[in-house]
């Protein structure tokens, strides 16, 4: 299975080319969108070439997953924690956006290295914003406590009008996904999926991995949700997280595989529909190279109809 990397790919080598290229001035006007859900733009003019402006359109919260200010809880502080004085917010934003970050690249570190993490860091920005009310969940576990005046059952957007929850406890996290799909197709293809997901949990190379679970129905944990953000037609995938899950270097590939889980499972969704229709066609192929294979060889005996076939009379000739 493949894991799906934080980074934007063409957000990161837009900004590898401009900082290769500050001393050309040139203008830049990127709009893109990625994950079907969060929209980027680039801007770049002629006037100030070591300045980029960055925003970023996140997706339509659900009724119970509240932003403050455009943004989800945390996402401020996040910002400035990851990216230092390289990156300014703009207040407001751009129209159309949640998020407009000022990048000054005269600023970025002069070392290679530490350039290019940083970088790297801006083009995930996704994860950064998006993951930042989880990350300070999982921070709180990490330590063993839960984050204070916080509801017991949290909801986190992830796609438009649909969350995923968190139940947080002092010694683990449980993390619950509705699973939607408005394909039929696609919701069997996720159901048989994500019930074989659960299956390979158990095997003995992944003991350390997070408990998973799936259900049809929603589990226990979610009483206190409100039935409307309970609608799922590919059931429930929950994962419970202790502290050991979210220990140093793993608390930022935990945000991000939780934060992307439903882009992961559409992803190995529309690859096993590929599959399918790859195999389909192949099959399709051989049938009319065969069917084709036959026809030359009947024509090659001098018999042109169907019915007539090579050492005797055909069905019709007998009945005539």
């Amino acid at each position: 299975m493949i894991l799906l990397q934080s980074q934007s790919r063409f957000l990161l080598q837009t900004l590898l080319n401009r900082v290769q290229n500050l001393e050309k001035a040139v203008e830049l006007d990127y709009h893109w969108v990625e994950f079907n859900d969060v929209r980027y733009h680039i801007l770049v003019s002629t006037k100030n070439p070591n300045v980029l402006l960055l925003s970023v359109s996140l997706p339509t919260p659900p009724p119970e997953a509240v932003f403050m200010g455009g943004l989800p809880g945390g996402a401020i502080e996040a910002i400035k924690a990851a990216y230092g004085v390289v990156v300014h917010i703009l207040d407001p934003p751009r129209d159309g956006f949640n998020l407009t970050l000022k990048l000054n690249l005269a600023k970025l570190p002069p070392d290679e290295e530490h350039r290019y993490a940083l970088l790297v860091k801006i083009a995930s920005v996704r994860e950064v914003v998006l993951g930042a009310p989880l990350r300070v969940v999982l921070k709180h576990l990490a330590s063993r406590t839960v984050v204070p005046d916080v509801d017991r059952v949290l909801a986190l957007v992830h796609r438009p009008k649909e969350s995923f929850f968190l139940v947080s406890q002092p010694d683990k996290v449980t993390v619950v996904f509705p699973m939607r799909f408005k394909d039929s197709i696609d919701t069997a293809f996720a159901t048989s999926f994500l019930q074989e997901f659960v299956e390979a949990r158990r095997a003995a190379g992944l003991n350390n991995a997070p408990p998973c679970l799936w259900s049809p129905t929603p589990p226990l944990e979610l009483n206190e949700a409100p039935a409307e953000a309970l609608s799922a037609n590919a059931g429930f995938v929950s994962f419970v997280i202790f502290p050991r899950h979210v220990e140093g270097k793993k608390l930022d590939r935990a945000v991000w595989n939780l934060s992307t889980f439903h882009a992961y499972v559409s992803y190995h969704v529309k690859c096993s529909e590929g599959f399918m229709h790859t195999r389909m066609r192949r099959r399709v192929e051989s049938l009319i190279q065969a069917v084709q294979c036959q026809h030359s060889r009947m024509l090659s005996l001098g018999l042109s109809k169907p019915w007539e076939r090579e050492g005797g009379l055909g069905f019709r000739d007998r009945a005539g």
